[in-house]
């Protein structure tokens, strides 16, 4: 069973992913560079901003699927928020700008909280289809 904390999660989601997105994507070199960003790629800014409106847009309109939907959008959000993770690590060890460990705290909090809606869906029975 999908939780009604889920489907909030899902919306929240959105509306982070729409507030980090747009900016990213209508005005990346200005943005990155208020955040420290010493050099900023325009096409792979915005390329993470698609990804950010891909997933995003997909858990509002998907906020009120059923379980099997759900799985495979979590499973999806944890591949993206893990990835990041690790990249943004990566990065950080490398020198990156102070504003980046923020980056990687908002992804290392959404991955955790995937994970364990993942593992609460994992447990949940779905009914067989005849």
């Amino acid at each position: 069973m999908v939780t009604e904390w889920l489907r909030r999660w899902f919306v929240v989601h959105f509306i982070l992913d729409m507030a980090a997105a747009i900016p990213l994507f209508v005005a990346p070199t200005q943005l990155l560079g208020w955040l420290g960003w010493p050099a900023v790629d325009p096409i792979a800014t915005r390329l993470v901003a698609a990804a950010l409106f891909g997933i995003g847009i997909e858990s509002y309109l998907g906020r009120n699927a059923g379980v099997e939907a759900f799985r495979g959008m979590l499973n999806l959000k944890i591949i993206w928020s893990g990835a990041a993770v690790l990249g943004t690590l990566w990065s950080q060890l490398d020198g990156g700008p102070i504003a980046g460990w923020g980056v990687f705290a908002i992804f290392v909090g959404f991955n955790v909280l995937w994970v364990r809606y993942r593992i609460a869906l994992s447990r949940a029975r779905t009914p067989p289809t005849p």
